[in-house]
């Protein structure tokens, strides 16, 4: 999670309005402050922290010119902060009007986009997603993006874009009458030699099967 220190350098240290948050989801002790740039168009950026022990409990983005809403709320204590948007019947997604939250996983993914909207600046609206591999694994993936002639982050990135294509591929699925279509395998990773119009092929088949 982002430190004060980290919250205060994106604002510049410049500090519009402070206020005790009022759920209970952070304990007693939670403040909010808040950076507004004074302006309907611009920016606010604010954090959420306990005021004894320093931890930081949430940090949001608000860039209003391009209608965008990026959220970190600390893993610790996320069940707690649904738990209690539930009992209170409040849309947890919704950051104003229609426009809703992107909640983020990465202070880094979180920090670049602040940065940037307090900068009026365009950034990548991508969201970083933390991966995890045993040294064997990161070993054998680093060398197979090193075959391939790419970027250990470009291999991963299309490993998970060809995870979600795939996903979007069973909503093709026939569900009618109580049938659960069937699994394909997943492409071997990533999925480099499995194209679309492959994958849309293997759904076809896959659905006549099922209705035999």
């Amino acid at each position: 999670m982002i430190t004060i220190k980290e919250f205060m350098e994106i604002v510049d240290y410049r500090i519009t309005e402070g206020s005790d948050y009022c759920w209970q989801c952070f304990g007693p002790n939670a403040y909010r402050l808040d950076s507004w740039n004074q302006d309907q168009e611009g920016h606010t950026v604010s954090i959420v922290f306990d005021t004894r022990t320093q931890v930081v409990y949430e940090a949001n983005a608000y860039d209003y010119k391009r209608k965008r809403a990026y959220r970190l709320i600390n893993p610790d204590y996320k069940f707690a902060h649904d738990d209690e948007a539930s009992g209170r019947d409040v849309d947890i997604n919704q950051a104003w009007d229609d426009v809703n939250y992107v909640d983020l996983e990465a202070d880094d993914d979180f920090i670049q986009k602040a940065l940037a909207i307090v900068a009026d600046e365009d950034y990548d609206t991508r969201v970083s997603v933390p991966v995890e591999f045993t040294d064997d694994e990161l070993l054998i993936y680093m060398k197979m993006a090193h075959e391939r002639d790419m970027t250990f982050n470009q291999f991963v990135e299309q490993a998970l874009q060809a995870a979600i294509d795939e996903f979007k591929m069973r909503d093709e699925y026939d569900f009618s009458e109580g049938r659960r279509g069937p699994v394909i395998q997943s492409p071997p990773f990533p999925a480099d030699n499995f194209t679309q119009e492959q994958a849309r092929e293997a759904v076809k088949k896959a659905k006549k099967k099922g209705k035999k």
